[in-house]
């Protein structure tokens, strides 16, 4: 299987090979899906794509969140998604996947991370993407800074999946 590799690029412009980005514009989700699948795929392969698009609350414990700002250790937050791309292509019968997150200025409704994976058959598929986005909320390195109608606040902890 290819090695993720991570560019910082415009939404559509995935390269060959590239099964990761790292965005600090906003992004649709259902176009980058689509555009990966008909440049990166082989058709007809795939029988199962399960996708996850996580979008900004205007809320967060108890109070309203006008926006955020999320920052990444570039490096090391490219170092990471590449690991657990190469972990769930080689755990379960993948054919690729894909991951893009954003980072800088988000705002509510704005989509954060979509995590995309195609295998033959849906258990592969539905078990590998929820194991992405699980893996990068708890352990991947982002940080994240919500503006409040009051000040703002660093986030010290994902909620649960």
């Amino acid at each position: 299987m290819r090695s993720p590799s991570f560019l910082r690029l415009p939404a559509a412009a995935m390269p060959d090979k590239s099964h990761c980005k790292i965005l600090s514009a906003p992004f649709d989700p259902w176009k980058e899906t689509q555009l990966y699948q008909q440049h990166q795929l082989e058709q007809g392969k795939y029988g199962a794509t399960a996708s996850f698009v996580g979008t900004m609350r205007d809320f967060n414990q108890g109070d309203n969140v006008t926006h955020m700002t999320l920052e990444h250790y570039p490096g090391m937050t490219e170092s990471y998604l590449d690991k657990i791309c190469e972990e769930a292509i080689q755990r379960w019968d993948l054919l690729d996947c894909l991951i893009i997150h954003r980072v800088g200025e988000i705002h509510p409704n704005d989509p954060i991370v979509l995590t995309v994976v195609w295998s033959a058959h849906r258990k592969e598929a539905f078990e590998a993407c929820r194991y992405l986005m699980e893996e990068l909320k708890s352990r991947a390195p982002f940080w994240k800074k919500e503006d409040l109608d009051k000040g703002h606040r660093w986030v010290d902890k994902n909620t649960p999946g």
